[in-house]
């Protein structure tokens, strides 16, 4: 009995495995995040008031915590080389045909750096406009312990989530939404609102902020077909709210 190897995928296969990609990751996450926000919702107190706290302590003891935080880095990023996996059969070489090489490192750096404050300075702006509404949890960007692996492992932590949300949310999913056929306008709205309902529970600035700038992430790669300057940009950004947020003074975020 011989097996086909070599039999295309239809348009059901590859629906039933983007969902399963997504529910192995960022679409957990979001579910998870739209449980939260609702536990926010209905918790004593108005939103404001309660807070969201990313890259939490998981251990009293340095080097256990230290285990684990490395650990969830490591294994978060598993989904990401699932997607890339998946996606070799249609694009041969996914990491070049996704734009996440090393081909162009200075004209992804400046793009990535232009995206970045792009995206960053009115996102100061909206966060701030949010925290004003009230619309917003009080945001917690780093709760880790001050030891000396607190800040290699914040940065560790922002190429972590670059890389996973622009290869899953941007570079994965958009290029399976097109072999599905669907509209340029649905493609960018799922991504965009993707991106956007997976931060819910930091509230519904993090949101719309979040949307936007997953509009500006897609189209940029929809016309560039390059994540490598998208994940440079998020990795950019991560570092200065986590790092930033553990090395000066506390003050200076009353504002979150």
């Amino acid at each position: 009995m011989t097996v086909e190897l070599d039999r295309p995928a239809t348009r059901r296969m590859l629906g039933t495995e983007t969902l399963l990609v997504l529910g192995l990751s960022l679409g957990q996450s979001a579910v998870y995040a739209a449980v939260s926000i609702v536990a926010k919702l209905t918790a004593d107190g108005p939103l404001s008031k309660q807070t969201a706290a990313l890259n939490t302590s998981v251990s009293p003891r340095p080097w256990l915590d230290l285990t684990y935080q490395l650990l969830g880095i490591l294994f978060a990023l598993l989904p990401v080389l699932l997607a890339v996996h998946l996606l070799a059969r249609d694009l041969g070489d996914p990491a070049r045909g996704l734009g996440l090489d090393a081909r162009r490192p200075g004209q992804d750096l400046a793009r990535g750096a232009g995206l970045a404050a792009l995206i960053g300075l009115p996102g100061l702006a909206l966060f701030w406009v949010a925290a004003q509404l009230g619309v917003n949890a009080t945001l917690v960007p780093a709760a880790l312990p001050e030891l000396w692996w607190t800040v290699p492992v914040l940065v560790l932590a922002a190429v972590q989530n670059s890389v996973l949300e622009e290869v899953i949310v941007v570079g994965y999913l958009v290029t399976r939404l097109q072999q599905l056929q669907w509209r340029l306008g649905a493609i960018i709205a799922t991504s965009a609102v993707l991106r956007g309902s997976y931060h819910l529970y930091q509230g519904f600035g993090a949101f719309v902020g979040n949307v936007v700038m997953g509009v500006v992430f897609s189209l940029f790669y929809l016309r560039t077909r390059r994540v490598m300057p998208l994940v440079v940009a998020h990795t950019l950004l991560d570092v200065f709210a986590f790092v930033g947020y553990a090395l000066l003074p506390r003050e200076w975020f009353d504002w979150l």
